[in-house]
């Protein structure tokens, strides 16, 4: 009788990438006047990333010698067809194995629902990529972005009610539903569910990845919000409490390290959160987004201090990229190394 496959498990955001890998901004009725600042801003997060470890763009073969031209040649260009920018929700979620396995997971994305159209072109980008790459795929048919959740590698994943829950996603399943079917494919065996997401995020409905992310296991950083007037006052306070009192896949109780101001600023004649939360993590590397307010330098140390043996490098990109609705998160997706 032959042993069973050992059991894929999606990795940690810390453990060794191969590459990042990130989509050029294309959506003009979304960024108006301000896409030439949102391209130089992609830019930029590419080619700093690539300072540490390989970066793919996927642009639109229109545009894909601008693009080329201005991420510079640290940054491999691929063309394949986007409506939008946001890999992080539109890319595959990977899963590996002791083994050496690799899976591709292909979810189904309904443009948070379905708020933008067309997205027939990021619909597909799942699977067009992993095609491309020469990946194994794996359908599964459930509503699901990848900033909605995030893991430790270690058998937790954290999450927000107020996404996962919502009717435009996967309105006939209920909560159980959801949570078996994230621990069946992405290897977990403890979902722990935060019930806020950002008051500012309607785009996404509040994905995870603005208030949490997990700096080791047993660890979870969190966004905080300095201001009682906002309502992000009451809504990360509830989250760090709710995560302060849970225990994570190996029961320990969580240890939560706030980050406790959150940024607003006017761009575009739009009001907008910029939370240091929405911050990216590969080989050696932190990079988190800023917009000049005065405690970006404290905040930033503070994340950096959760990751030793990595450089900290605070990008100025924070303010348009929350213009477009998320950070350097959510137009980032590592592809972890096997």
């Amino acid at each position: 009788m032959s042993s069973p496959r050992p059991r894929l498990r999606m990795p940690a955001e810390t453990a060794p990438h191969e590459r990042t890998v990130l989509c050029w901004p294309t959506r003009v009725e979304l960024y108006g006047e301000l896409l030439p600042e949102a391209e130089r801003v992609h830019a930029v997060v590419a080619a700093t990333i690539a300072r540490f470890e390989p970066v793919t763009m996927i642009v639109p073969a229109a545009v894909s010698a601008r693009a080329a031209d201005l991420c510079g040649g640290d940054v491999e260009v691929v063309e394949l067809p986007i409506d939008d920018s946001w890999f992080r929700d539109t890319g595959p979620i990977y899963v590996t194995a002791d083994d050496g396995r690799r899976v591709a997971l292909d979810w189904i994305f309904n443009s948070w629902g379905e708020k933008y159209a067309p997205f027939e072109s990021d619909e597909a980008l799942a699977r067009a990529w992993a095609e491309h790459a020469g990946h194994e795929l794996r359908a599964v048919p459930m509503v699901l972005e990848g900033g909605s959740i995030a893991v430790d590698g270690d058998g937790t994943l954290v999450t927000t009610t107020q996404c996962l829950m919502q009717p435009n996603r996967n309105p006939d399943l209920t909560r159980a539903d959801i949570e078996r079917t994230l621990c069946d494919e992405l290897g977990v065996d403890v979902v722990l569910w935060l019930p806020h997401g950002l008051a500012l995020d309607d785009d996404t409905d509040g994905h995870v990845d603005n208030v949490a992310a997990f700096a080791r296991p047993g660890t979870l950083v969190m966004q905080g919000c300095d201001d009682n007037v906002e309502a992000d006052a009451l809504r990360t306070n509830v989250n760090q409490r709710v995560a302060a009192g849970s225990l994570d896949a190996a029961g320990r109780q969580l240890e939560v390290v706030e980050v406790p101001v959150l940024p607003f600023l006017e761009i575009g004649g739009t009001r907008v959160a910029v939370p240091y939360l929405n911050y990216y993590v590969g080989n050696g590397f932190v990079v988190v987004p800023v917009a000049g307010h005065d405690a970006d330098a404290d905040m930033v140390a503070i994340i950096a201090e959760q990751y030793p043996g990595r450089e900290t490098v605070a990008l100025d990109v924070g303010a348009v990229l929350a213009f477009g609705g998320g950070g350097i998160h959510c137009i980032t997706q590592q592809l972890p190394a096997v």
